[in-house]
């Protein structure tokens, strides 16, 4: 008994030393750590032949199923896998131990495979992909099927052919969310989705075919199967299968254990988890304010109406990270090589147009339109300028707005490249050149019109503009005021932050350019007044407010004289209004004000947002100076007024010619001090899609990224301005002043 013992413990001792005696586990934070790590792959796969190509010293391991991979991954048998975005990201979720590192190994797209010599179903394939895109069907398929977090997918509801050509569909149902069994034993998912829609087109009953990932080619080859559904089509595999146009863009990246206790040594962020408690940037009036909320109670959320706001907050340290659509973010990286992407997959939801709900017609009219341009290649020529192309190099279409016609109002924010950005005079982007080919397309005149971002919705919802569009999130909270477009696109996110906070990016911080200011001062009057004629933005920004200012003053005054008038009358039916109405509009924020006349007072009239601007900063205007002249005119002594009636003068006369100038003389320190006020508070008029010297500046920021000098010029601008009124009215101060008049007699 006791040798049997013994025995056992023997062989028990031999089974623990090995594993205990092996390679200990490697941590892999960014994909040099990979160098010669344990790396699992998928047989067959393009993961397969990426890591035996990037990873020339690694040891390669082969697995016939993602789940086997994930096993060894757990047991310490490797150390990473190569997936595809897709299965890594399900794979993430239900293993919260695990991530993916934020930089893909490779990008890829995914397609339909298709027997070589069968042209007329690749054809047939490749125009229902068209139209697909079109409506927008692949984008919510990706958002029902491609879920970050654990809840249930979104599966809709086919009919699909029972009588016809058998379409044989060739499937590896061990890849969810790509393709999986569900709890009946129904083959699902994205592929099973999309095969199904194909054979709907077709006319055809979709049979599957379970097989081996690396069987598809194969069974393809053969005839087995017709079709083998999210294939990547490398140049190996188009030598023995043909592909169809690409159905979505996907990545190969590197799935690996969290590093145990990383955060705590380093401090440095390594997955989206680690923001919850951080200072998050996000842009006010978009999704991620909600998302961040939701998702990282912790954190501590901080708003922004601009992207430069936000990109200068993280460079001073002001807050952590950042949320950003991610095409966006690599077009302000190249500027800002100090900071970097934390992650490329926080949020994606689909991108609509925004349009009116009493106006079902012109969104029906653009739906069509954007099927028109998803079969035609029009929407993928666009895509491929603005999105697979550098955006900044894009040149935009010409386009000529018709002389006559309907005319259609499209708001924009002005955010940045690739949706809507303003370049040498001209708005440009995906969204704009889409709406103009619309316009052009219809027949319309479209008259672009600039916002505040969170004031797009309110604007549309009260009938101010026709649609709005400028990447703009399709969510069920903003469906309840306005409706939208089908999908034209998917909208990602990127958390951004200093490359210094970033646990993939140790190591590879950007150096300091280390050039002196005044070179430095050179280069942004270059990019800030000179590049892209942005000067005329300014230009056009400081008349705008000038204009305003000078109205909305004289406007102010004549009220604020008549305010002053019932403020002073003895009857009480003319007194108490006026008291009423000081109260009230002492008491309201400017913007506030500006913002109830244009969205509630004028919802319903058509009328120019320079126009409700004069109002609303002339009725702030006149609430104080009419207190300014009840003041100026009873500091003037009663005596005098009883004098000019002594005198003969009529009670007019002798406030107009004694009153009167005794009283502007007491009253013009003051007005000037207020009139500056007001050429200053008209800054926050792009609130109204007005585009004055403020929001030029914003305007010019979103494409810098240069928050100190635009904001400085602005400065300068706002005070040369304050600083020539002051003269101005410095002089009608001295002409109304018998003793400055005495001295320069003398």
């Amino acid at each position: 008994m006791k040798k049997a013992a013994v025995l056992v413990f023997i062989c028990l001792m031999m089974a623990v030393i090995p594993a205990g005696c092996g390679k200990s586990e490697k941590v892999i934070t960014k994909l040099e750590d990979a160098g010669e790590a344990r790396i699992g792959v998928m047989t067959g796969t393009t993961g397969e032949q990426l890591a035996r190509a990037r990873f020339p010293n690694a040891d390669i391991k082969s697995f016939d199923d993602v789940m086997d991979a994930v096993a060894a991954l757990k047991s310490g048998q490797i150390e990473a896998v190569i997936l595809a975005y897709s299965n890594a990201m399900n794979v993430a979720k239900h293993n919260p131990e695990m991530w993916y590192l934020p930089e893909p190994v490779e990008k890829e797209d995914m397609a339909v495979g298709v027997r070589k010599g069968n042209d007329e179903l690749l054809a047939a394939v490749d125009k229902i992909i068209a139209e697909l895109k079109g409506d927008g069907t692949l984008e919510d398929m990706k958002r029902r099927w491609f879920k970050e977090d654990l809840s249930p997918y979104e599966q809709v509801d086919l009919a699909v052919p029972t009588d016809g050509a058998i379409l044989k569909i060739g499937v590896n149902a061990a890849r969810e969310p790509f393709c999986f069994t569900d709890e009946n034993g129904r083959i699902t998912g994205y592929d099973g989705e999309l095969a199904r829609r194909i054979g709907i087109k077709l006319g055809r009953p979709v049979e599957f075919s379970d097989m081996k990932f690396l069987a598809l080619i194969p069974a393809l080859q053969s005839g087995k199967v017709d079709l083998a559904i999210s294939m990547a089509p490398t140049e190996e595999r188009k030598k023995s299968i043909n592909f169809s146009q690409p159905v979505f863009a996907s990545a190969q990246v590197m799935l690996v254990k969290k590093a145990p206790g990383a955060k705590a040594n380093s401090g440095k962020m390594a997955s989206l988890d680690d923001i919850d408690g951080k200072r998050v940037a996000v842009y006010t009036g978009t999704i991620h304010d909600a998302f961040v909320a939701s998702h990282y109670p912790k954190a501590e959320i901080m708003r922004f109406d601009s992207t430069a706001d936000m990109i200068l907050a993280l460079k001073n340290r002001k807050a952590d990270v950042a949320f950003l659509d991610l095409t966006s973010a690599k077009v302000m990286l190249k500027s800002n090589p100090e900071l970097g992407i934390l992650t490329d997959e926080a949020l994606t939801r689909p991108l609509g147009v925004g349009f009116n709900k009493n106006n079902p017609a012109l969104r029906e009219r653009f739906n069509n339109y954007l099927k028109t341009a998803g079969a035609d290649g029009t929407y993928d020529e666009m895509y491929r300028r603005w999105f697979e192309n550098d955006p900044e190099k894009a040149e935009m279409p010409e386009f000529k707005n018709p002389e006559t016609g309907e005319e259609i109002v499209l708001g924009v924010a002005v955010g940045d490249l690739p949706y809507v950005a303003y370049m040498n005079g001209e708005y440009v982007g995906f969204d704009i050149e889409m709406l103009q080919r619309f316009a052009r397309h219809e027949g319309l005149r479209l008259k672009i019109m600039t916002m505040e971002f969170s004031s797009l919705v309110a604007a549309l919802a009260s009938g101010k503009v026709d649609m709005i569009a400028d990447g703009i999130a399709i969510t069920e909270e903003r469906q309840k005021q306005i409706d939208f477009s089908a999908p034209y696109m998917e909208f990602k996110t990127a958390v951004i932050a200093l490359k210094q906070n970033i646990a993939a990016y140790d190591g590879k911080e950007a150096a300091g350019t280390g050039t002196s200011f005044l070179p430095r001062i050179a280069a942004s009057f270059h990019n800030n007044i000179i590049l892209e004629n942005r000067y005329l933005l300014i230009l056009d920004g400081l008349k705008t407010t000038a204009v305003i200012s000078v109205l909305a003053t004289a406007f102010g005054t004549m009220l604020g004289g008549l305010v002053c008038f019932m403020r002073m009358s003895r009857n009480k039916a003319l007194q108490q209004p006026a008291k009423v109405y000081i109260s009230i509009l002492r008491g309201t924020p400017v913007l506030v004000l500006l913002m109830i006349i244009f969205y509630v007072v004028f919802a319903s009239v058509n009328i120019d947002p320079i126009i409700v601007a004069v109002v609303a900063f002339g009725m702030n205007f006149a609430a104080y100076v009419s207190e300014m002249f009840r003041t100026g005119i009873e500091g003037v002594d009663k005596g005098q007024t009883e004098a000019g009636i002594a005198m003969g003068f009529t009670k007019a006369q002798t406030f107009l010619y004694i009153v009167l100038p005794q009283a502007v003389r007491q009253i013009l320190p003051v007005y000037k001090g207020e009139f500056i006020s007001l050429v200053k508070m008209t800054s926050v008029v792009g609130y109204i899609a007005v585009q004055d010297l403020t929001k030029a500046s914003d305007i010019i920021r979103s494409r810098t990224f240069d928050a100190f000098f635009p904001l400085v010029m602005v400065a300068v601008l706002y005070f040369c301005i304050s600083w020539l009124l002051a003269l101005s009215l410095g002089y009608v101060e001295r002409i109304t002043d018998p003793k400055a008049r005495r001295r320069q007699v003398l």
